[in-house]
């Protein structure tokens, strides 16, 4: 057995069953060893930045680490965002490179790049294989760390050499036992006990929700504590889809682009209850005004995420799961705060009946995605990308009980259809829907390369505008003096370039007739693209 081979068999004792990569010289041992293993799916991405990405949207909805592969130089360097995209929404992925030969490390010879070195600032952890005896180690390694504590993405970086060596005796550990790296898991009771109190005392609680949830697969926990609590919920992006639109305590999501009513509640609550979110700007725009006005209570399983952005009154350090399941334990006393409870019934009511404006020869997004959310599964998957139509979905889209994924943390234009490539692997009788943008789309439709070679049933919805949209809008304010290098001339006739890929489409730019094409496009066999025009002025404030 050599180094590649001994890679395959640690990623088989570690049940992966599919790789999303890109091959390439420094990568071909691991590859041809891959050949003898047809368990193990494998997806060629057709550009490696767009592997990681496959691989966060199979780990998001799959609950396991995410894989790719892909060869050293610009393959390595490719995959970079899609590893800072990981690690800034704390996704579960591991990724290995393959590297020149380790006698010829730091000679800057063809495709040499220091990946470990370049990934280190957003990686949880690298490595650099010296040794293929130590690889059964390392993976062991790489995929605790990637899955437990805070999840993330780990690198591991081999050389050609390394691959081909021989390895004497292969034995994958069964225990990982790493010196230093012990996250915590359990709340602290004494803790636990104050936030108990806390919110037994409250008359205006309001829970704050956010990806670390769904990380920690403690939406039911989240959901009893704030029934049994009668306590409302905002969520963070990374969260929106936690709670269905429909439920009575549900207020959407808060921040600078969040929804009204959220961000009222946010204004009047006595006591912020924050579970798996590290308040950063995008939803909490003051943390300081906050601090002035409310306790507030953290719960993360990251201790370097308290008190970083917005100082708790009472920190709670452990897994969301564990901790959640500790408060509903202790049978808390719910608050007195039906009169809280009422005023907010108003602030949503006023929400979910907002009329959106109309213009005549375009669609508004908001409408579009109102009755697009009301015609899906429940458990639909929605994959969305960065922008305007990030915005307005995660504001207006109709959640049920499926999932809503998107790039938060990084912000990166060209996530959603990658992303959902990933989910369809892993849940290929779900409904997934792709929502981007024209200039979104344009970073990632080679991947309908992908998607029509494994003959997805994916559904995207395009907003086309012909611009940069949320450039657009924020230039179109003060200080700036209006739009400049954000109108998408050249663009391609997207029909055309769908059915260069054997992918039907269908256009609407009359909202009388949304009802029918939506029909249409949903019940379509196979993949399929819906273009809606949007003018280029439309705001997210509209």
């Amino acid at each position: 057995m050599n180094g590649a081979q001994a890679l395959i068999e640690s990623l088989l004792q570690e049940q992966v069953d599919h790789i999303f990569g890109y091959a390439g010289a420094t990568i071909c041992p691991a590859v041809d060893a891959l050949m003898e293993h047809p368990e193990i799916g494998y997806t060629l991405v057709r550009t490696e930045q767009n592997a990681g990405h496959m691989a966060s949207g199979y780990a998001r909805v799959s609950g396991k680490v995410g894989v790719c592969m892909v060869t050293s130089g610009p393959g390595a360097t490719n995959l970079i965002t899609g590893i800072a995209t990981a690690y800034m929404d704390s996704i579960p992925v591991v990724a290995i490179t393959g590297q020149v030969p380790s006698n010829l490390l730091g000679r800057d010879i063809f495709q040499e790049v220091d990946i470990t070195g370049a990934v280190a600032p957003f990686s949880k952890h690298s490595y650099l294989v010296k040794d293929a005896n130590e690889i059964p180690r390392i993976v062991k390694e790489a995929f605790h760390i990637a899955s437990t504590g805070r999840p993330g993405p780990v690198l591991i970086d081999i050389p050609i050499d390394v691959q081909n060596q021989e390895v004497k005796n292969f034995r994958y550990p069964e225990e990982v036992n790493i010196r230093g790296y012990k996250p915590s898991v359990k709340g602290n009771e004494l803790q636990i006990k104050r936030v108990a109190e806390a919110i037994s005392k409250a008359k205006q609680p309001l829970i704050c929700a956010g990806g670390g949830v769904w990380l920690a697969s403690a939406r039911e926990e989240l959901l009893e504590l704030a029934e049994r609590c009668a306590i409302p919920v905002v969520k963070t992006m990374m969260g929106i889809s936690l709670m269905p639109t429909d439920h009575p305590l549900n207020l959407g999501m808060i921040g600078a682009h969040g929804n009204h009513c959220a961000n009222k509640a946010l204004a009047k609550a006595d006591l912020l209850i924050m579970v798996g979110t590290r308040a950063a700007d995008r939803a909490v725009i003051d943390p300081g005004e906050i601090q002035r006005r409310m306790a507030t209570i953290h719960i993360d399983v990251d201790p370097a995420e308290i008190g970083k952005n917005m100082q708790a009154a009472i920190p709670l350090v452990g897994d969301v799961k564990v901790i959640l399941q500790q408060l509903l334990d202790r049978n808390i006393t719910p608050p007195d705060s039906a009169a809280w409870l009422e005023r907010l019934r108003d602030y949503r009511k006023a929400e979910l009946g907002r009329v959106f404006p109309q213009r005549e020869g375009y669609v508004f997004p908001g409408t579009v995605l109102r009755k697009l959310g009301a015609k899906l599964a429940d458990d639909a998957a929605v994959c969305v990308d960065v922008g305007q139509n990030q915005i307005f979905t995660c504001k207006y889209l109709p959640q049920k009980n499926g999932r809503l994924l998107t790039s938060g943390g990084l912000g990166t234009m060209g996530y959603a259809l990658p992303a959902a490539v990933g989910v369809k692997v892993a849940q290929p009788d779900r409904q997934t829907v792709v929502v981007c943008g024209d200039g979104s789309f344009q970073m990632s439709m080679n991947e309908l390369a992908a998607v029509k070679c494994a003959g997805m049933d994916l559904k995207i919805v395009l907003f086309q505008n012909q611009v940069l949209g949320l450039v657009n809008q924020i230039q179109r304010t003060a200080p700036y003096h209006g739009p400049f290098g954000v109108a998408l001339d050249g663009s391609p006739d997207f029909p055309a370039i769908a059915a260069a890929y054997g992918i039907p489409s269908l256009t609407v730019s009359d909202e009388d007739e949304l009802d029918e094409v939506l029909d249409r496009f949903l019940g379509s066999e196979g993949c399929c693209l819906l273009i809606c025009r949007v003018h280029p002025d439309v705001s997210t404030t509209d």
